[in-house]
């Protein structure tokens, strides 16, 4: 089964690669793919990415190393991102924070034990006019309160039923 689930992850690789472009330029769009299917991207990824892109793996691992939206560490279903700007801040992020932590369980930079959050910082969304803000996965959300943190992860919770399994983390 381990050879299969190998196959299965150079087989989506090699397909993202296809539609990305086999130059440096496809490096980050593939990765990205890479982080949403299987939730981080590890060392045995990396190899399998400068391989087929036909680069050096420590250009793969300084790309995963730099961008903060791609990690080593396995993250989350939902990962929470809330902007930490000072427009943020004076609009009250700090209790937005303080909920999110509460009602999850866990500090910004950890992963509840059941695999579904990660919360994480953001250095900016791009909505100062709409603060604070939230991103989770690929949505936005602004003007967020305390009181609306529940809400938001209860929308999370309803939509568990769609997320890919992860491969097991010797391969993945």
């Amino acid at each position: 089964m381990l050879v299969s689930e190998r196959e299965q992850l150079r087989g989506n690789i090699e397909a993202w690669v296809e539609q990305y472009g086999s130059n440096r330029s496809a490096l980050i769009p593939v990765l990205e793919e890479v982080q949403r299917k299987y939730s981080h991207i590890s060392e045995y990824v990396m190899q399998v990415v400068a391989d087929i892109l036909d680069i050096h793996p420590v250009e793969v691992s300084g790309v995963v190393s730099f961008y903060s939206f791609l990690g080593r560490k396995p993250k989350g279903r939902f990962i929470i991102r809330l902007c930490r700007t000072i427009s943020c801040e004076m609009q009250g992020k700090d209790r937005v924070a303080r909920q999110l932590e509460n009602d999850l369980g866990i500090l910004f930079g950890e992963t509840t034990a059941d695999g579904n959050f990660t919360l994480e910082w953001a250095n900016c969304l791009g909505m100062c006019d709409q603060g604070p803000a939230l991103l989770v996965n690929e949505r936005i959300y602004t003007q967020v309160t305390p009181e609306t943190v529940h809400d938001i992860l209860e929308e999370c919770r309803r939509t568990f039923g769609v997320y890919a399994p992860q491969l097991t983390e010797e391969y993945a």
